[in-house]
């Protein structure tokens, strides 16, 4: 048996925790919990889990060189590198704070791990993929004693997760193995194909909307209000207490699409085009797993002029991120480059995807979407696809137009979609059922199983 030590970092993750935590209990395991965030640590308190909280600043050094010495000691490196998701997430721009951030999630954790592992019993941290320095520092202080850190990561299919063990990186699937393509798998794409449903994991289903409806929504001016009273009238610790930023994010991206709702370009007038869907900005899947990759307006820009004369680019905005792309440097580019189209939001993807001659990704599942309905994809950066037998990865960016027209060239053959099938028997087999964050009986009962499963 696992002695499990689960990371939480807002309420509404503990929700959900709580109840697999309880889960667990009843099935003989051992749970713990770390949690950054205060009242999180009260609703587990309150049911009589075990919780070590992360709050305060006890035994974190006062000066730069101990601090130094913390980070040395737990073998970060790069501390520039891993700030970076917060930076953009956050719009963090106080590197000593966030310095001071990543100790004291070090130290606790580190704390954490050494007191939930008293015997010989064996320990694993599991904690939901994220860039975050709380993340970062939980992982680190895992590594640094000997513990297995296991994140879960939701996977191109609906109910079903990625558990990635001691790393950042994404899962690595490159080929389809000798395993016959289960029948379910089989009846799951046939049916995502005929409906064009994208993958959107049920704990994100609340981001796919207007800006509009982000800002006049009941839910979260009450979760505003909330996060406002605790955090200044209370005193309690928020992981995600960066509400200036929040708001301004949310009332930016209501601004960006009043300005673009003029230069969309229907689907039906782009003619042959190669699609480029724009990512998250910010996400971790380009912070950390494709940095290089992360100023998407310069490799838009690096892309027009790549492609063919005979073809145009075209983009779209993420649907769970509507406006959250500047305006002004979209309209910039769209000024500059008349075979750069702009599509509305609400065009679903499939039918981008079924028109477009190649697709290029940095990591989106867009890109394995597109494998699915017989594309050719190039993929940038760091994606579970990039090994498919659909993908072109690129390893040097001063390749991306001449390995664009090979992909485009009538000569490029298309890939049997047998093949394609099996490709994702394989990536079936490598995930395993049950949904994050969804608080429902059954869906708690699998994922725990799951979770005892993967880790084991």
């Amino acid at each position: 048996m696992n002695r499990y030590l689960i990371t939480t970092l807002a309420e509404y993750q503990t929700a959900f925790w709580l109840t697999v935590g309880l889960q667990l209990r009843s099935l003989g395991e051992s749970v713990a919990f770390l949690s950054f965030d205060d009242r999180s640590t009260e609703m587990l308190k309150a049911v009589g889990l075990t919780v070590f909280s992360s709050t305060g600043d006890g035994g974190l050094p006062a000066d730069d060189g101990a601090l130094d010495a913390v980070f040395t000691r737990f073998g970060i490196e790069r501390l520039n590198f891993w700030m970076t998701h917060e930076r953009f997430a956050f719009g963090r721009t106080d590197t000593a704070g966030m310095r001071r951030k990543l100790a004291r999630s070090l130290l606790a954790a580190d704390k954490a791990c050494t007191e939930w592992q008293p015997d010989a019993k064996r320990t694993v941290m599991v904690q939901e993929l994220g860039g975050f320095l709380s993340v970062v520092g939980s992982f680190f202080a895992a590594r640094h004693n000997g513990i297995d850190n296991w994140f879960i990561e939701p996977s191109f299919f609906r109910g079903r997760m990625f558990f990635l063990r001691n790393s950042f990186a994404a899962m690595s699937i490159d080929h389809a193995d000798d395993n016959p393509v289960p029948p379910e798998v089989t009846s799951y794409l046939d049916e995502t194909i005929r409906q064009g449903a994208i993958v959107v994991p049920l704990k994100d289903r609340h981001q796919y909307t207007t800006a509009r409806k982000k800002i006049v929504n009941w839910r979260n001016a009450s979760r505003l209000i909330q996060k406002l009273v605790d955090k200044h009238v209370h005193g309690k610790n928020q992981e995600f207490g960066h509400i200036g930023h929040h708001v301004r994010t949310h009332s930016r991206m209501l601004l960006n699409s009043h300005r673009l709702r003029n230069r969309y370009t229907q689907l039906e007038r782009c003619g042959r085009y190669v699609y480029y869907p724009l990512h998250v900005p910010g996400d971790m899947a380009l912070t950390l797993r494709s940095p290089q990759m992360l100023e998407q307006f310069a490799l838009i820009d690096y892309l027009c002029r790549c492609v063919p004369a005979t073809h145009k680019v075209v983009i779209k905005e993420h649907p769970a991120m509507v406006g959250a792309m500047s305006a002004e440097r979209l309209i910039e580019l769209l000024d500059r480059y008349d075979n750069l189209v702009l599509l509305p939001p609400s065009t679903n993807n499939y039918k981008v995807l079924g028109g477009a001659d190649a697709v290029v990704s940095v990591n989106s599942k867009s890109g394995a979407e597109a494998g699915l309905v017989g594309k050719p994809v190039m993929v940038l950066g760091d994606a579970f696809y990039r090994g498919a037998p659909f993908a072109t990865p690129l390893d040097r960016l001063q390749d991306l137009a001449s390995r664009l027209s090979q992909l485009l060239s009538p000569a490029h053959a298309p890939i049997a979609p047998a093949t394609v099938r099996e490709y994702f028997g394989s990536v079936w087999r490598h995930t395993h059922p049950g949904e994050l964050y969804v608080n429902d009986p059954q869906n708690v009962e699998i994922f725990t199983r799951s979770m005892i499963v993967a880790t084991t």
